[in-house]
């Protein structure tokens, strides 16, 4: 070995490797100072402008903001909305991703087409759909009139909207999940005598809990939020029919800022409520596997 020469090539080689790493850590810290000041310009910023323009009067106006019986309302529209629509689509999500990642039949594939539409159609077609079907000129409307039957401009059209567009949520969850776990653990079960109830609710809904927890916070999330499909179907009857996305818009028409960003205040701490349990579901998901 004391033979070998060293030569000037073997030399400069030896640098390079120092050379790439500093490199690659420029290179990183670039694209993470990028980001940082993306998400600071177009998230950080306007959820900063939201509390500061609704505390901008002090508090007592902020908490004033809050006695107003239609904000009230609003309020409590919007949570009685993903009290029902999130339990519901649970439900369908559960059956839609059991019967598509453990069964084979015609039609399985029309079915995961219909399950992806809400996804791709705008949130005011899904609105039209229901007025289309159950307004007053609708194909429905004159039976629902004839029997004082209310769903346009009333809660179950706020539901059926909601729902709609927030279905595919917890079954575009808990499917790839299914689908990635196998029918192993199920036949086995079987085998052993277990009826289909229980190996569902003994083998099955153990092994994709946290991924429906999962499903089922990003369908509250957007239950909560929606905008585009409760507005056609809402008739916007303040104190009746207004959530709280949509309490906001009448607010802030009316100059009444303080009102609508402390509405605004509000979703938004909700929505960081979902974030943080989306958060936690995922770490816990993840140490158990």
């Amino acid at each position: 070995m004391a033979g070998i020469p060293i030569t000037g090539s073997l030399v400069g080689d030896s640098s390079r490797p120092g050379q790439r790493t500093w490199a690659n850590a420029i290179v990183r810290w670039l694209f993470i100072c990028i980001s940082l000041l993306f998400i600071a310009a177009v998230l950080l910023a306007p959820l900063a402008t939201v509390f500061i323009m609704a505390l901008s009067r002090g508090i007592e106006a902020y908490l004033h903001a809050f006695a107003d019986p239609d904000t009230l309302a609003a309020i409590r529209l919007t949570l009685i909305t993903a009290a029902v629509v999130v339990p519901v689509n649970t439900v369908f999500g559960l059956a839609a991703a059991w019967a598509i990642a453990k069964f084979e039949f015609r039609g399985k594939s029309v079915l995961i087409t219909l399950i992806d539409l809400p996804l791709a159609i705008s949130p005011v077609i899904s609105g039209m759909i229901f007025v289309l079907l159950f307004g007053l000129h609708g194909w429905f409307g004159v039976w629902l009139q004839e029997h004082n039957l209310s769903i346009i401009f009333a809660l179950p059209g706020i539901m059926l909207a909601t729902m709609f567009v927030t279905f595919p949520y917890v079954a575009r969850e808990l499917i790839p999940l299914m689908q990635q776990l196998g029918n192993n653990e199920e036949e086995a079960a079987i085998t052993l005598g277990a009826g289909g109830w229980m190996t569902f609710f003994r083998v099955t809904l153990p092994k994709v809990r946290w991924g429906l927890v999962y499903g089922m916070v990003l369908c509250n999330a957007r239950a909560m939020g929606e905008f585009g499909a409760v507005s056609v179907v809402s008739g916007h009857i303040r104190g009746l029919t207004n959530t709280m996305p949509l309490h906001i818009e009448i607010l802030y028409n009316e100059y009444n800022f303080v009102g609508a960003f402390a509405v605004a205040s509000l979703l938004t701490l909700l929505a960081a409520v979902t974030l943080v349990i989306k958060t936690l579901v995922e770490r816990t998901g993840y140490r158990r596997r």
